[in-house]
Order: structure tokens, then C-alpha cells, then sequence
């Protein structure tokens, strides 16, 4: 048995860019990420400093946590992007990096971004949180 996933856009709500209002999962078993932060395998910070190279990281640590689980980014069925900055232009570009990462298909789903004044390690840029439906 394969968990049924629906992505829905009701057309009285705007047209997302890329991701839809609703997702809905009818069956099976449901893995809750933490954030997903841009630190190395030894816990050091990637790139201080450096957007891409965070979002780069983050998508690898995702991608990893993901297949631990059994999962693919196609399996994610609600995601929530902090990033460090006010600004709709980074915001915009954070997204952009997001969707053409490994993990792209992940933001095709319920998703939310978010620009944060702080956020828990030093240096540190964007957090993505990922809620996965597992496959039977």
C-alpha cells in the first residue's frame, strides 16, 4: 500500500509560486524533522557569511535525513524556511536556491517562509523544518 498524497490550490485562494495551500495525506506513518540547520557532520557552522553555501548544507543534511527515514524530498508534506533577514529579495533568493536544490521537490508542497530576526547558532542563516508522509 503507497501513502496517498494530495497537493491542492483552491481557486479562490492566489496562485502560489511553486508550492500549494493544502496538502493532504490519507494514510501511513508521518516523520517530523527538526530544523535542519547548515552545520557539518562535526557540528561546525558551514559557510558564516554565506547564504548559498547554508542553504547548500541544509539541503544535504535534509537529503540525509530524509533517506534515514525511508523518505525523498517528494514525501515531504510541510516545510517552514527561517531565514536571517527582512529583506523580500534575499527571502526570494533563499526560495529560488530551495527549489533548485536536491531537495527541491520538498517545497513543491504546504510550505512557508519566514524572515527571522535571530536564530539559534551564531552565524547561522536559515533553518528549514520538514514534516515527511513515509512510504508504506
Amino acid at each position: 500500500m503507497t501513502t496517498k498524497i494530495t497537493r491542492i490550490n483552491p481557486g479562490q485562494l492566489h496562485e502560489p509560486p511553486g508550492y500549494h495551500h493544502i496538502t493532504v495525506v490519507e494514510s501511513g506513518r508521518t516523520a517530523f524533522l527538526a530544523g535542519q540547520c547548515p552545520l557539518d557532520h562535526t557540528g561546525a557552522l558551514v559557510g558564516p557569511g554565506d547564504l548559498d553555501a547554508q542553504i547548500d548544507q541544509v539541503a544535504s543534511n535534509a537529503l540525509t535525513a530524509l533517506t534515514a527515514v525511508g523518505a525523498q524530498p517528494q514525501h515531504v508534506v510541510r516545510s517552514v524556511i527561517y531565514v536571517l533577514s527582512d529583506d523580500t529579495a534575499v527571502l526570494s533568493a533563499a526560495w529560488n536556491r530551495l527549489i533548485h536544490s536536491p531537495i527541491g521537490a520538498a517545497f513543491t508542497t504546504a510550505s512557508t517562509l519566514l524572515g527571522i530576526a535571530q536564530l539559534g547558532f551564531t552565524g547561522q542563516l536559515i533553518e528549514v523544518d520538514l514534516t515527511a508522509a513515509l512510504p508504506d
